[in-house]
């Protein structure tokens, strides 16, 4: 399901050139800049090409032996919290694989078993043209039951098995919920933005979360004009004005839809299926050249290509790349690191980093091994790869 990657090798031959790979990389000359001191040697083209290809056969081997059974066995565990699942399949599969969606159900705070025939209720709710839904059980029995941290990590896993196991496309994920389950899209959506081509919430609430991340990410919300509990309904129309204006701000970014459904509760009736048809429209970008990252209560150590090792809650780093020029436009955050590589620009010409109008970098950046196999092993993702940092430092560079 890798044959996008053109070259072959056998194992022997793979071994040898991953150990040429990693000589190189060691032996290399650290040549320092002004700013910032980086290899000025690393991969070909062709050389990155044929390690990415070798470290996904390997991935993929990896997870088809230790994660087949959770899939088969639809419960899956990470860090002892355990989810079960459904799986429900429509149509046939695209050339370039299946669309998945995932599907959230209802409930929160109550007794396991209501929230139980929820989920039961809901793996018939949501139907589609092609592709595989993917509607899991809620973990918990909670209020916050699908923006609670160990969500997004079952979800990181279950995209990569999706991908390895399912041949899923990676850039044809979606994320769908109603009631609880809008709850968790409205939240889940700007963090984990960069993993889904489209999200589309019914009848929740976003409590404190901001649609700042939704930058490149089409968002649709449905609700029913009736739907007054929590505030619902005007809430709905209050992110319809924010997303509004960020659209006016940035036209590039933030497309979105938010349909009120006239004289509709909390049930719409399946009117908001619509919602289906207008996210499988799109494709995700994994490569948008500016990227808005407003991080939650939930942080992460990625975004598109932006790294933070070292998140913290609320905060905003925004940049924007045009030709070999990184621009930092807004940010809240002095240490992190830029992931780069082909598609974003010419790994093999210099690159300038400007932050308030300064340069703080201004050098080529080397494909390294170690880069792509970090960016591989974390996402398991063949469309989301990088080859190259640049860490970044603004403490002398403040405003």
């Amino acid at each position: 399901m890798l044959d996008f990657y053109p070259i072959k090798i056998d194992s022997a031959r793979s071994i040898l050139l991953n150990l040429i790979f990693i000589t190189l990389v060691i032996i290399s000359s650290c040549s320092s800049t002004d700013k910032i001191g980086l290899s000025e040697t690393g991969l070909s083209k062709s050389e990155t090409n044929i390690y990415i290809r070798n470290s996904f056969d390997e991935l993929e081997a990896e997870i088809i032996t230790n994660r087949k059974k959770e899939m088969e066995s639809r419960l899956i565990t990470v860090n002892g919290v355990k989810m079960k699942f459904e799986l429900k399949f429509y149509g046939k599969k695209p050339k370039e694989g299946w669309s998945l969606y995932f599907s959230l159900h209802g409930g929160g705070q109550t007794e396991p078993a209501v929230n139980e025939k929820q989920w039961v209720r809901h793996q018939d709710l949501y139907k589609v043209k092609e592709g595989i839904v993917f509607i899991p059980r809620s973990p918990t029995n909670t209020w916050n039951m699908w923006h609670q941290n160990h969500i997004d990590q079952l979800f990181n896993r279950i995209i990569q098995n999706m991908i390895m196991l399912y041949e899923v496309d990676p850039n044809k994920v979606y994320l769908m919920g109603y009631s609880a389950g809008g709850d968790g899209v409205y939240q889940l959506a700007p963090r984990m933005a960069d993993r889904f081509a489209a999200a589309a919430m019914m009848a929740g609430h976003p409590n404190e979360t901001s649609p700042l991340g939704l930058r490149n990410l089409p968002f649709t919300i449905h609700m029913g004009e009736n739907d007054t509990p929590y505030n619902r309904n005007k809430v709905a129309t209050e992110w319809k004005e924010k997303l509004k204006d960020l659209r006016n701000n940035d036209p590039e970014g933030y497309p979105h839809l938010v349909t009120i459904h006239k004289d509709k509760g909390h049930w719409m009736e399946l009117l908001d299926t619509i919602a289906i048809t207008w996210m499988s429209r799109y494709i995700r970008n994994p490569f948008p050249k500016k990227v808005v990252w407003k991080q939650d209560d939930v942080t992460h150590n990625r975004f598109y290509w932006l790294r933070d090792e070292n998140p913290t809650e609320r905060s905003l780093i925004a940049a924007s790349i045009e030709g070999q020029t990184i621009e930092i436009e807004n940010t809240s955050v002095s240490d992190f690191t830029i992931m780069l590589n082909d598609s974003l620009i010419d790994m093999d010409k210099s690159v300038i980093v400007k932050y308030d109008g300064k340069e703080v970098f201004n050098a080529t950046v080397p494909r390294t091994s170690t880069t792509i196999l970090k960016s591989i092993r974390e996402y398991g993702d063949p469309e989301s790869v990088y080859y190259g940092e640049i860490p970044v430092s603004l403490e002398n560079f403040t405003k």
